[in-house]
């Protein structure tokens, strides 16, 4: 249960500053990037390759120590990695010498916690992959391996679920089938989720707000209202009001990138789009 006062955001990105310090000189990552995530949302982050998105969510994670500003949960600033906390990776980075159970297992190993037997069988049943518990990572498809990281995240039962693109490496329709898995289980859930993508349709299907960053360093600069109905189906893919929208992120994706550096950057824009 959350102990956040009413009003209060989930997730609060305040003024979130990092420098990274490189051989060649520090390197300005995020520059005063700020966002609230609401409860219950999904919010995906979208920008110009090299723009920050994974440096925001690693921080996000408290796996990163900001340079400047702060990342709220709940009000609380997060200082370190929290187990109300659950990351989904590039990779599955499943171990291969532990079959699908232990690899699930293996966090509560790490906590001395005893896993919920029951909860993570409705998991693994949700997402297809009971009686699969005994195979090998190396037994599994690429997709199958990244249904099995998203459980073993969401084992723990997590309040929110961070997702650094884990579906980049897949197919398309391998992809499109993970999207509406992910939509699936936030309905079962109801877990907020940020969700970090190169793919614009992608983030479209899966947001209830779509996050755009400027170029490096990293901060808000627009932010869109995604509205469509849920559950959502692959038709509204074809509809003019998701051409038109992806067509908007785009532009702004590629005016980023061309755009020259200046000292100020306007506030975050808040765009509507009426379906």
């Amino acid at each position: 249960m959350s102990t956040a006062s009413a009003g209060t955001p989930k997730l609060g990105v305040q003024a979130a500053t990092k420098v990274y310090q490189t051989g060649s000189g520090d390197l300005l990552a995020l520059d005063r990037c700020s966002l609230d995530v609401q409860s219950n949302e999904i919010v995906s982050i979208v920008g110009p390759s090299g723009c920050g998105k994974t440096t925001l969510l690693w921080s996000m994670s408290g796996l990163h120590r900001l340079t400047g500003g702060s990342i709220l949960l709940d009000g609380k600033e997060i200082t370190g990695p929290r187990p109300e906390i659950g990351i989904v990776f590039q990779e599955a980075n499943l171990l291969p010498w532990r079959n699908l159970d232990a690899n699930i297992n293996f966090p509560f190993e790490i906590k001395g916690e005893k896993p919920d037997r029951a909860w993570i069988a409705h998991l693994l049943n949700r997402v297809g992959l009971d009686g699969f518990g005994g195979k090998f990572p190396r037994e599994l498809s690429g997709g199958m391996q990244q249904r099995a990281a998203i459980v073993r995240a969401l084992a723990l039962k997590p309040s929110v679920l961070l997702m650094d693109e884990p579906f980049g490496a897949l197919d398309s329709f391998t992809r499109e089938e993970m999207n509406r898995l992910v939509e699936e289980i936030w309905l079962d859930t109801k877990t907020t989720i940020v969700f970090i993508t190169h793919s614009i349709e992608e983030a479209i299907f899966l947001s209830d707000r779509v996050v755009v960053l400027t170029t490096r360093p990293g901060r808000v600069a627009k932010i869109y209202d995604v509205p469509f109905q849920r559950p959502r189906s692959l038709e509204i893919m074809a509809t003019k009001e998701v051409f038109d929208l992806t067509n908007k992120i785009k532009m702004d994706i590629v005016g980023e990138r061309v755009r020259p550096k200046t000292p100020e950057r306007p506030s975050a824009e808040i765009v509507r789009i009426r379906p």
